[in-house]
């Protein structure tokens, strides 16, 4: 049974990755450092010596940005996304893909009547340490548990009724869906389950302007903004979209 911490852990995302680019950059850097400068392959002279210098640099660098974006970024990330859904207190809020809970946790601090449901299948890929159970327990420790829900499903087919959400929020989930047609679908059902004139405020780092195409095709107003850049690593993109209908039209 995993050991819970006494304070909220929010993961590392994308731990692979980041592992990789240390690894694999920290490997060039060695390369360069121990290796002849001119690699001879038959009568050909390769001038390796400054390329894995730079190569190994260069991943380090990311590997350093993606760790600030760890510890740091994503933070700052969440208190964005959440000041562009202007939570007034009573809303029904939605977040796709909550992974541990941190964009989920800060919706939910700023409800006073309102409900957050978290929806993921907590895949260990996207995440480090990703369960429903380190969830549950970071929502615990935030004291906010009694005001969050959580749902194991894919995006792509929700057990939602129909208008069940004021507000949809989502943070680098949707890439994981690969292929296209499912992808969509996702899109589609983010805004089956939001209610006329709701606001959808979604994060990643690619496919943004598929969601948005989807949601332009729907009759959506939306509006395409950059995340916090130097902080932000890739680089994020954000799509603010509000279903048509309703009082906030």
């Amino acid at each position: 049974m995993a050991v819970l911490s006494t304070k909220p852990d929010y993961g590392v995302d994308a731990p692979a990755v980041m592992r990789n680019l240390f690894v694999f950059g920290s490997l060039c850097v060695l390369l360069a450092i121990f290796t002849p400068r001119v690699w001879h392959l038959g009568n050909l002279q390769i001038q390796m010596h400054y390329t894995l210098a730079w190569t190994g640099g260069f991943l380090l660098l990311e590997g350093c940005l993606f760790l600030l974006y760890v510890k740091v970024g994503k933070f700052r990330h969440r208190d964005k996304l959440l000041e562009i859904a202007n939570l007034r207190g009573n809303e029904r809020v939605l977040d796709v893909g909550c992974g541990r809970g941190l964009l989920l946790a800060g919706a939910a601090r700023r409800l006073s009547n309102g409900t957050a449901t978290g929806i993921d299948i907590w895949s260990n890929v996207d995440m480090g340490g990703n369960s429903e159970e380190a969830t549950r327990h970071n929502l615990e420790l935030e004291g906010i548990a009694g005001k969050c829900t959580l749902v194991s499903a894919g995006a792509q087919a929700m057990p939602f009724a129909d208008g069940s959400f004021d507000v949809v929020v989502s943070n680098l989930c949707l890439h994981n869906i690969h292929d296209k047609p499912t992808r969509v679908r996702a899109v589609e059902q983010i805004a089956r389950v939001l209610r006329p004139g709701g606001l959808a405020v979604l994060s990643d780092y690619k496919k943004t302007s598929e969601y948005a195409g989807v949601l332009r095709s729907l009759g959506w107003t939306v509006e395409e903004r950059w995340g916090n850049v130097l902080t932000t690593f890739p680089p994020l993109h954000i799509v603010v979209a509000r279903k048509p209908g309703g009082v906030e039209e």
